[in-house]
């Protein structure tokens, strides 16, 4: 069976840098931001990134499973961290460095720390509000306080980042919508 073409869909209010690795089938919307050196590739089943996401440099998303990798809104990304969950909610945030494995799925306001690798033995659906940290991947769940600032940071971030990288960036514009 022959390998299915590539299939991108980006929103015209999106910022996608020219220099980010794309396969398979991804559709990435409104106010998301992604990096230049970043990979995302569809292996298997789409990718589906929602709105006001930041994807900074040498970050990689991969779906490897059939169903769906669905991506939430304002969710952060940080530089070289590699996830391959098959969900992840919204406003959560992806560490430096840090992996996740496939077998997890991430609801909303999660944390994982800088290098920190969830890979857990079975499926796991981490709780709202964990966080994960530190060498050993310890884990606690946050009590939520000062979640509006964070969001209003986020999109400062997200607005910052739109009108900075154009400048500096060449974007990718294909089968906007």
């Amino acid at each position: 069976m022959p390998p299915k073409p590539d299939k991108f869909k980006i929103h015209s209010k999106a910022v996608v840098c020219q220099d980010v690795d794309l396969k398979g089938d991804i559709t990435i919307g409104a106010g998301t931001i992604v990096h230049p050196k970043v990979i995302i590739y569809a292996m298997i089943g789409p990718i589906v990134i929602g709105t006001n996401c930041v994807i900074e440099e040498g970050a990689v998303l991969v779906n490897r499973r059939k169903e769906i990798m669905r991506i939430g809104d304002d969710n952060i990304f940080e530089i070289g961290c590699r996830v391959e969950c098959p969900s992840v909610g919204y406003c959560n945030t992806v560490s430096t460095k840090a992996r996740i494995h496939h077998t997890v799925r991430l609801t909303n306001f999660c944390v994982i720390g800088a290098g920190c690798m969830v890979v857990p033995s079975e499926d796991e659906v981490l709780e709202e509000y964990t966080v994960m940290y530190g060498k050993s991947t310890t884990r606690r769940v946050w009590t939520g306080e000062g979640k509006i600032q964070e969001m209003d940071l986020r999109r400062k971030h997200v607005e910052y980042l739109s009108e900075m990288l154009p400048k500096f960036n060449r974007l990718r514009r294909t089968e906007i919508h």
